[in-house]
């Protein structure tokens, strides 16, 4: 795994692995231990445990970098008993591996150091220096309704992205399968996506133990964009399904798009499985998360594609917590990615 980044990717494919080995269970536990945040979206026992998980390590690898990170651990602390309910969970999530536990520093020491990694992920962002963004379950209505989820995870150094890890649970680990929103009997399925800047992106199955063998994906190439096939965001809240459904119809795409949550949309398109993504925005005032986008942006770009936002300007990670200076994403192959902006462009610009 020779890479200017090596390290760090390492570290991050370790970290991620390991936090989905703490989502899966809660996944498939009806009490997810759900709590609404001041925005009223959805935050799970899964959610802080994770992020627990992948800052300690983080903070035991990297100390002087900064992390912008979902969660904090205010609730937790009103919380005691849900509080020691996460910590046991931490405390089972172990890689089957003990070279790469050491190397993400061994087990969280005690529920004060969960706490406080949790509440390590506050930096404001910017355009200078060394921060991880975090995103410990991207998706989580996904995940609350038995749906598709992924631990996001992207190294941003003066702004750009440099190393992004996926890890999508739910995903079938053959990187030919069909792009469908269901999950099956999760068989034959968990994969990590990566990608460094300037060296392709790769899938490989998730494991209980080391970093498993990846593969070099790349996107499909589309000669006819009729055949195309596009996938959006489940939530009407988070992308327009009917500007969506105007640019395929003008497309000439008649296949229905496939709803799926999360970032796992990224590493579909980004392997060939889908072709096109579209997250067009709901609101003018709505501004997309860094955490949501940084990772699988770098994915998608390192396998073949494009990713801008519907102005068709790249996606802006240096201006803070979120992508302030650009509204909604479209990401396709750069061989039809013009051609879907001009038609994206026209629709939102008729309205």
């Amino acid at each position: 795994m020779s890479s200017s980044y090596s390290h760090e990717l390492t570290t991050a494919l370790l970290a991620v692995q390991r936090a989905t080995l703490l989502t899966q269970p809660v996944f498939h536990n009806n009490a997810k231990g759900t709590l609404s945040k001041d925005d009223a979206s959805p935050v799970t026992i899964g959610d802080f445990g994770a992020q627990a998980l992948i800052i300690s390590a983080l903070r035991h690898n990297f100390p002087r970098d900064e992390i912008v990170g979902e969660e904090e651990a205010s609730p937790l602390r009103e919380n005691p008993s849900l509080a020691e309910q996460i910590f046991a969970l931490v405390e089972d999530a172990t890689l089957e591996d003990g070279q790469g536990e050491k190397q993400l520093g061994g087990r969280v020491k005690d529920m004060d150091a969960m706490l406080e990694a949790i509440d390590a992920g506050h930096s404001k962002g910017g355009s200078k220096g060394r921060i991880w963004a975090l995103d410990p379950v991207d998706g989580t209505k996904g995940f609350l309704r038995g749906g598709q989820y992924a631990v996001c995870l992207a190294l941003i150094v003066d702004g750009d992205v440099k190393v992004g890890v996926l890890g999508c649970p739910n995903l079938p680990i053959d990187d030919a399968a069909p792009i469908s929103a269901d999950i099956g009997n999760g068989e034959g399925r968990g994969v990590l996506f990566a990608a460094v800047k300037g060296e392709g992106a790769t899938s490989r199955p998730l494991t209980n133990g080391g970093i498993s063998k990846g593969k070099e994906i790349s996107m499909k190439e589309v000669n006819d964009i009729t055949q195309a096939t596009f996938c959006e965001s489940v939530e009407a809240a988070h992308s327009s399904h009917g500007d969506q459904a105007e640019i395929a119809k003008r497309l000439g795409i008649t296949k229905e798009s496939v709803r799926m949550d999360s970032q796992a949309k990224y590493g579909s398109i980004a392997r060939g499985a889908g072709d096109l993504y579209l997250r067009l925005p709901v609101r003018k005032d709505y501004e997309e998360k860094i955490w949501d986008h940084a990772a699988g942006d770098l994915i998608v770009r390192e396998a073949g594609g494009e990713v801008t936002d519907a102005e068709g300007v790249r996606l802006d990670f240096g201006v803070g917590r979120t992508l302030k200076r650009n509204k909604g994403v479209v990401a396709a192959p750069k061989g039809v990615h013009g051609k879907v902006l001009e038609v994206v462009k026209a629709v939102l610009g008729g309205k």
